[in-house]
């Protein structure tokens, strides 16, 4: 016990000093994580609002698909991505393997199905409830899809918050296409897992106390802004 105390002291010293290593992990996290949830933000949101409002042959299924994809494990996503950007694989001739590309590829992977899914059911029930107003204005469909998307902004931004706390917390596919390289695709949940294999409890510790405030402050900007949501629904 004194040792783990002795670690997480030093683990709360090197964040309130800001350690330059520490620093550049959670940086690069951020980065990363940001970058895949901005990216799976501008496609899930228009195609799960089109998923809402068109009726087309095999929509059940591609809707299905969409829920079933939200648990997609994530070392088959990384997998994946590792078979379309190795140097056999049709996207090889990009040089993206290994690199914080990859990783916010692999990361969009699974974070689009949440935000695309969880948009369509949102989406859809607004459109039910205003669907006479909506038409009595003449709207196309083309054109209900940013009303709807902006009328559902509280509820939609508590989805994006939903997909940033999955692409933050996780492991196995940026490890699989990133390759954990440090100072260049070491990001938050790879260098703890490196760091406890080599027992290096302060850096670990760190990074883990970090992850878990981001965690926290997620869920609960999730949480007000749902409560928000329902307040103004009444």
């Amino acid at each position: 016990m004194p040792q783990h105390d002795s670690a997480l002291a030093t683990a709360l010293a090197m964040i309130l000093e800001l350690d330059p290593t520490l620093l550049g992990i959670v940086m690069l996290s951020l980065q990363v994580s940001l970058s895949a949830v901005l990216i799976a933000a501008l496609l899930g949101l228009p195609l799960g609002a089109a998923l809402a409002l068109w009726r087309f042959p095999g929509r059940g299924v591609l809707i299905v698909a969409l829920n079933a994809l939200m648990g997609l494990p994530p070392v088959v996503a990384g997998l994946t991505v590792y078979l379309l950007l190795s140097r056999a694989g049709p996207l090889g001739e990009f040089g993206l393997l290994f690199s914080p590309g990859a990783m916010v590829v692999a990361q969009v992977m699974l974070v689009l199905p949440i935000i695309a899914a969880l948009t369509r059911q949102q989406v859809e029930e607004l459109h039910q409830e205003y669907h006479e107003q909506l038409h009595s204005l003449g709207l196309s469909r083309a054109r209900m899809i940013p009303t709807l998307l902006w009328d559902a902004r509280l509820g939609l931004l508590t989805v994006v918050l939903a997909g940033f706390g999955r692409a933050s917390a996780e492991v196995g596919a940026v490890m699989i296409v990133g390759g954990n390289i440090e100072g260049v695709t070491r990001v938050m949940t790879t260098a703890i897992v490196l760091e406890t294999s080599k027992g290096n409890l302060p850096l670990a510790l760190g990074l883990g106390i970090v992850l878990l405030t981001l965690v926290a402050l997620v869920n609960a900007a999730a949480h007000l802004l749902g409560e928000t949501a329902r307040r103004r629904l009444g």
